[in-house]
């Protein structure tokens, strides 16, 4: 049986609409493309042939993932008022130079800096969970450890 991938409600819905894209854009156009490539002759020594069999495998493959990861998925349901920090948390943390930062703790499969969202399994998301507003988590880097305050839990 596999196992249960957690999900926030909005980091499911951008899996899902990157699916539907993939599905009905993207993989017609590239088997476009690769039908033009075909068409146009000797595809034994075609590099763009190639490329496009690489891309097509590519497409593939996060299809496949995105599937199974939506296949086993359950939206997380984070009960109002919690204040320890755990997956589905937004949480706010200020690094030991000052800067404050505020993400949103999910998944590694709908974690993604540019949307505000970091995994539990990062070494500052795993470093927070368990914490409470006031509690400091130490994070190792290459460069050192850093040491992050928790200032709000939501």
């Amino acid at each position: 049986m596999a196992e249960t991938v957690w999900l926030t409600e909005a980091g499911k819905a951008r899996l899902s609409d990157e699916l539907h894209e993939l599905r009905t854009r993207r993989r017609p156009e590239l088997h476009a493309r690769i039908q033009e490539a075909t068409e146009s002759g000797d595809i034994s020594d075609n590099s763009e042939y190639e490329e496009l069999k690489d891309e097509w495998a590519s497409l593939e493959a996060r299809i496949f993932e995105l599937e199974q990861t939506l296949g086993h998925a359950e939206v997380i349901q984070r009960e109002e008022g919690v204040e320890i920090v755990g997956l589905g948390s937004k949480v706010t943390l200020r690094s030991d130079d000052g800067e404050e930062e505020t993400w949103i703790l999910v998944s590694p499969q709908e974690a993604n800096t540019m949307d505000g969202t970091i995994s539990t399994q990062s070494p500052v998301g795993r470093a927070v969970v368990g914490c409470r507003a006031g509690d400091s988590a130490t994070v190792p880097t290459p460069s050192g450890s850093m040491v992050y305050t928790v200032v709000a839990v939501a």
